[in-house]
């Protein structure tokens, strides 16, 4: 069923590519004889960052199988495909057309992921002169004025406290008034590595080959984005609310149970990395891979929660494990969010460290001597993922201590992670991973030496580096910029109480030992902006 121009609409229901949720609050009061559902690929969404060709696939193929879920429901849905011969390549152009189109009374949606993606949508609504009703979003636990009731006279934001408070309202992990197991959290428990041995084998997660239609996203993919990063040779994502189902029990069954004492660590070891079965398992290791079907909406946060505690209540997994996970989306998920939309657009260039240095171009290749770098960007290009110590302490840690600008750091993992919604990346990106926030999102800068990537994976065995040595040839990047980083930053790191013991350590360096640092820091720098 379609409207034409000539057809009585009263509402305009937009659907955007992170929205894809069938009880969403755009649906309510929904009447397919009255209403219209509006949905558009726009090659804007793909080239605003250089966006890896898988997360333009998971996007584009889940928006597909969204559509005609819809229409099976006989709910007429307005949709433009990136390959029309008539797609204005923007979302405002697409949307002021469709406005002009079909004359809605009223254009109802629920609250974009993204600052940008909002105010386009609020221009062309008030530019058209038709109501915008925008409806909060039912999918997280925390509204965005609940979140701003919780800050409000807060001088300090903490995700510990905020998570606390979902806790008990919500009654998760929850006996009577009191946390389950007598703790609000089990993190110190959570910080194993996997030893000399390694991680042995890890069940295969479960996958999802592409069917027609993603297949035909596929060679859309390529025709019309073929320089850009990554490849589709790995795609297996979910792409529907089914297979979100299906990718959930096979982590709680197979992958939950260890996710808690190893979440932090990391691995590798085929001689073949990314190229067979055996890769995938390396890539994933005991994590879940739900955060994109969860952004995009094809699966319901609860169900993820519900399902992981019933494991722990059972008996079939350890709590440390099963609130481990559930503090990723109860605490870490909704925090994010609140931080997000309570300090935007203001946030977006904020550069507490003044960090001025360039996103070195080995971040698009992968193409560097340092190891651990090199296996985590190549497997980020390879499967548009990497889990997120392997993001906060390899990618991000690197980019920190160099001193690059956030937002290009930032622009970088919204474009090459297949899960990368703005809404939760910026927060995650800037703020926690780069410190650009000065401690909006964390109360410290996350800074170590190659000796904590050492500790937390096998990463720096065969690497030219050692990781124990911060000057010479043989001295490893992150060593020789960690101490520079406190070098560069000892005034301020001093007035941190969580950074006390490093400062100290710093302070007790020689004259002569800063500025052989200092020296070692300056070369390097300058290697690493020429190097092609």
């Amino acid at each position: 069923m379609k409207l034409d121009s000539s057809s009585h609409l009263r509402n305009l229901v937009l659907i955007l590519g992170d929205q894809l949720d069938e009880r969403s609050a755009a649906f309510d009061e929904f009447d397919p004889k009255q209403d219209a559902i509006w949905m558009a690929e726009v090659a804007e969404e793909s080239t605003h960052v250089w966006t890896h060709q898988a997360r333009i696939a998971i996007f584009l193929t889940a928006m597909r199988h969204f559509r005609d879920a819809l229409r099976a429901r006989k709910w007429p849905v307005h949709y433009r495909q990136l390959d029309d011969a008539e797609n204005l390549e923007t979302l405002a152009k697409e949307l002021a057309a469709a406005i002009k189109k079909l004359k809605p009374q009223r254009l109802i949606m629920v609250e974009a992921g993204e600052w940008r993606v909002a105010q386009s949508i609020n221009d062309v609504a008030e530019k058209s002169g038709v109501p915008l009703e925008v409806r909060v979003d039912k999918h997280f636990f925390c509204t965005r004025e609940e979140f701003a009731a919780h800050a409000k006279g807060r001088k300090q934001l903490r995700m510990e406290f905020f998570y606390r408070e979902l806790r008990r309202k919500h009654g998760v992990l929850m006996d009577d008034d009191q946390p389950t197991g007598g703790a609000w959290n089990f993190d110190a428990e959570n910080r194993a590595s996997f030893g000399k041995n390694g991680p042995g084998k890890i069940p295969e997660p479960i996958a999802f080959p592409p069917d027609k239609i993603t297949r035909e996203v596929f060679a859309l993919v390529e025709e019309k984005f073929p320089q850009h990063p990554g490849s589709l040779k790995h795609f297996d994502w979910p792409v529907t609310p089914a297979q979100a189902q299906a990718a959930l029990q096979d982590f709680i069954e197979h992958r939950l149970p260890s996710f808690g004492q190893f979440q932090d660590a990391m691995w590798t070891g085929a001689e073949n990395l990314f190229t067979d079965s055996a890769s995938r398992s390396q890539a994933y290791l005991f994590h879940s891979r739900l955060s994109a079907a969860m952004n995009l909406k094809l699966l319901d946060p609860r169900e993820v929660i519900v399902a992981a505690e019933k494991e722990f209540r059972a008996g079939r997994v350890s709590l440390a494990s099963a609130e481990g996970f559930i503090r990723q989306i109860l605490g870490w998920r909704e925090f994010v969010r609140g931080i997000y939309w309570h300090f935007m657009p203001d946030y977006l260039a904020l550069n507490a460290l003044h960090a001025t240095a360039p996103l070195p171009k080995f971040y698009w290749t992968g193409r560097t001597e340092m190891n651990c770098l090199r296996e985590v960007i190549g497997q980020t290009l390879a499967f548009g993922y990497a889990h997120h110590i392997q993001r906060l302490m390899v990618t991000g840690l690197f980019t920190l201590l160099l001193g690059v600008r956030p937002q290009a750091v930032h622009e970088w993992y919204l474009a090459v992670y297949v899960d990368a919604v703005e809404w939760v990346e910026l927060p995650n990106t800037l703020g926690m991973s780069q410190f650009g926030d000065g401690g909006i999102m964390a109360s410290k800068p996350y800074i170590a030496s190659g000796k904590y990537i050492q500790r937390m994976s096998n990463y720096c065995a065969g690497c030219r580096y050692d990781p124990a040595q911060r000057t010479g040839p043989k001295a490893c990047p992150f060593t020789t910029l960690y101490w520079d980083f406190l070098l560069r930053h000892e005034t301020m790191l001093a007035k941190n109480a969580r950074m006390v013991m490093q400062v100290r350590n710093a302070a007790r360096l020689t004259p002569a030992l800063r500025r052989e640092i200092t020296d070692h820091a300056t070369r390097l720098r300058a290697e690493i902006s020429t190097a092609t």
